[in-house]
């Protein structure tokens, strides 16, 4: 018996918190990635917050990093923070890149990665997920809605 499976196009997780207060940058980084989907709600292996945060504190300084400089910034972060060195294989790092590159916070230049054109993380998910990437998505599913309407009318 063969098995389909679907798998989405493009897809995007969501997620309501309290508002942003009084939080260190690490974990507004963190409350960032658990509101995009970036992050799992009680995920150990956080590394993408450290690999955004070291990104995020590049571009004050519009500094392009190499994935092994990024990975040289986590791991002396997470030894600073006195947290546990999971998930910093070279293999992980550029897969968790990957990960911020299809959400359009992280472009790859010559091999170095950077937020998108240094510009504020605010405008780049107006401008590629809020108008493009979610508008597709909410299209689509009106598509479905319409098609399950006419097909049990």
């Amino acid at each position: 018996m063969k098995v389909s499976k679907d798998v989405p196009l493009s897809e995007i997780t969501l997620r309501r918190y309290e508002k942003p207060y009084d939080l260190n940058q690490r974990e507004l980084v963190k409350k960032l990635c658990l509101s995009t989907g970036l992050l799992q709600p009680g995920d150990s292996r956080d590394i993408i917050v450290d690999i955004l945060h070291a990104l995020l504190l590049a571009k004050s300084d519009k500094k392009e990093l190499s994935s092994d400089e990024i990975k040289e910034i986590v791991v002396k972060s997470r030894e600073n923070s006195k947290l546990a060195l999971y998930g910093i294989a070279s293999s992980n790092i550029r897969r968790q890149l990957k990960r911020l590159r299809e959400m359009f916070l992280v472009e790859k230049v010559r091999n170095r990665y950077r937020i998108t054109e240094f510009i504020a993380l605010n405008e780049i998910f107006e401008e590629k997920v809020e108008q493009y990437l979610l508008q597709s998505i909410i299209g689509r599913v009106k598509e479905y809605y319409k098609m399950v309407d006419e097909k049990f009318s």
